[in-house]
């Protein structure tokens, strides 16, 4: 039974005054169900337009019509009906269903504002579970307190007034999965945005779910490539990997992350692209050059855009998270893009701020480290007694003028796996992606690369960094002997074969076919301005002249020996067929 009940008294409303006779069941209805008498007192209620609600401290025991719809609806929501025996089973419900003494947890509405309602009455209420207004609108326990609670509002708070009832459900905070989200656009709640029509759902998954622990993992050594030369050569991304992605306001964040979604077409990877506080414009048209591509068939986006409340905002990470999981456990690989979680933080903020919790580093409550560790550990690669699936993430978080030690990016590095920072003098200097060599990492490192392209990165990055060291030491000198005037042409070779228009990732062959050839400085004569022009020759000479070398590098992911000086014959060839002059 429920908490003390050493002062328990009984209010019975109704529009009619009860009988004696009913007075009477009543009394003993509430010494059978306490184990003590009960004070009974009768309220006349006009809004009742028949039968009894009775309130026993904060137990409510409707039977009123609604509150009979509402615990037959209830009953029907625990059957679990097949594909094509819901008729017979909505039909055996209505014949055997009784009306019984279920006590409902009512409470009142002490304050609202547009976010945030305070609740007193529901002793029993529990974190993250979801409340159902009078006005129909929905809210999530977010604060638990001695004199009541606070609930985040997912509706409009306008509808609701002080002093009007509110119900607990018993469900915590969930979203409707299955495999009909693919290809659709939906906000945090699983609700459609793209005008196409209702998504069947086909499992219910709670948006707060434990980390799989450590012997339900194993390792992450497969590559999850993004088709970009600089990250897939230098800082490869494994399939369970947590690799940040950070860097200042426009310097192609998002845009590294949607070329790793279209270089998942054909490989039988789910994306899941959640959009947290960006321009609904801006979203519709990622949308639209997905869609144009093709990559929306094996696509989910879910979008809390600026305009939405603070509290779909903070929901909206964990519901595609709970959206990646339902493919993860049935052994699938997804790739999540979380874009951006310092507009996640800054909405946590918000709501934290309106619910009365201290303020600690840069106004943002103590515990925002959790609020991102406990989303971000969902991400794994499974054990094959589990399925084997795996959960690739990729948040994204903006930086000011560069600053990594700010609160929220210190934190979400010390969260992932690694970090590609894009650097706005890299950007603006015309190299895209802008990756930052010295302060990019990868801590999964060669384990989740293909033999093939491990092999034909070699010290690449070892020589950038050579480049960028020697370039800062001779920027002022005019007097460079030929030994260093070839290596600073080599390195700018190099950095600008990194270069890589948007929508155009590269194949594992590509990269192969560009790296062997750059390390083995085929290209060393090559002008700069040239240089974009000939790789594309030469990836079309050499995917005409060895075909199959291509394709048995996708399909094996080896380089041999043989392999290597092929191309680099091929390479060679090409150079001298397209008028270059052979460097040594």
């Amino acid at each position: 039974m429920r908490a003390d009940r050493s002062r328990l008294t009984a209010q019975l409303r109704s529009a009619q005054e009860p009988t004696p006779e009913q007075l009477r069941r009543f009394g003993e209805f509430l010494t059978r169900t306490y184990r003590r008498e009960v004070p009974l007192n009768w309220a006349r209620d006009e809004s009742l337009r028949s039968g009894f609600r009775l309130q026993v401290g904060s137990d409510v025991y409707d039977w009123t019509p609604d509150g009979r719809v509402r615990q037959f609806q209830d009953y029907l929501r625990r059957l679990q009906p097949g594909e094509n025996d819901i008729i017979p089973l909505m039909r055996q419900a209505v014949e055997e269903w009784e009306l019984a003494a279920v006590p409902e947890e009512i409470g009142t509405v002490l304050t609202v504002d547009s976010e945030i309602a305070t609740v007193s009455g529901l002793d029993h209420a529990q974190y993250g579970e979801i409340l159902v207004f009078s006005s129909g609108v929905r809210g999530m326990v977010q604060d638990l307190r001695r004199d009541g609670l606070s609930c985040i509002l997912f509706g409009d708070g306008e509808e609701i007034s002080a002093g009007s009832m509110v119900r607990r459900t018993l469900r915590t905070a969930g979203i409707p999965v299955g495999d009909g989200y693919l290809g659709r656009v939906v906000d945090a709640l699983g609700v459609p945005m793209d005008g196409k029509g209702r998504i069947p759902p086909q499992e219910q998954r709670p948006l707060e779910a434990p980390a799989p622990g450590i012997l339900d993992r194993q390792p992450v050594n497969a590559p999850m490539e993004t088709g970009l030369l600089a990250i897939d050569s230098m800082f490869p991304i494994g399939r369970g990997q947590r690799e940040l992605i950070i860097g200042d306001r426009q310097t192609g964040k998002t845009a590294v992350a949607v070329d790793a979604i279209l270089n998942q077409k054909g490989k039988d990877v789910v994306c899941i692209y959640v959009a947290i506080g960006q321009k609904t414009s801006s979203v519709a048209q990622l949308v639209e050059n997905l869609t144009r591509r093709e990559a929306m068939e094996y696509t989910c986006v879910i979008s809390a855009p600026a305009g939405a409340s603070a509290a779909l905002q903070y929901i909206a990470p964990y519901a595609g998270c709970a959206l990646g999981e339902y493919f993860m456990h049935q052994g699938r690989d997804v790739l999540i893009v979380y874009d951006d979680l310092s507009k996640h933080a800054v909405a946590y903020r918000a709501l934290s701020l309106l619910l009365e919790r201290s303020p600690g580093r840069e106004a943002y409550p103590g515990d925002v480290f959790y609020l991102h560790s406990r989303l971000l550990e969902r991400s794994a690669h499974l054990s094959d007694e589990l399925g084997g699936g795996s959960m690739t993430a990729l948040p994204i978080v903006e930086t000011q003028a560069g600053d990594v030690s700010a609160y929220i990016p210190t934190n979400i590095i010390s969260i992932t796996d690694g970090q590609i920072f894009l650097e706005s003098d890299l950007f603006f200097s015309g190299q895209r992606p802008a990756v930052n060599v010295g302060l990019s990492v990868s801590r999964v490192g060669g384990d989740a690369q293909t033999k093939a392209v491990k092999s034909a990165a070699g010290a690449i990055r070892l020589e950038l960094a050579q480049y960028r060291e020697m370039e800062v030491f001779t920027q002022f000198s005019s007097d460079l002997d030929d030994a260093t005037k070839r290596q600073l042409t080599y390195g700018q070779g190099l950095m600008r074969l990194l270069r890589q228009p948007q929508y155009a990732p590269f194949s594992q062959h590509q990269q192969v076919v560009i790296l062997v050839s750059a390390l083995n400085r085929v290209m060393q004569d090559v002008p700069l301005e040239k240089m974009d022009a000939f790789r594309a020759g030469l990836l079309a000479y050499v995917e005409e002249n060895a075909m199959d070398l291509c394709q048995r590098i996708d399909r094996t992911g080896l380089l041999s020996q043989e392999d290597r000086e092929e191309i680099v014959r091929l390479a060679r060839a090409y150079l001298a067929q397209s008028g270059g002059k052979q460097g040594g």
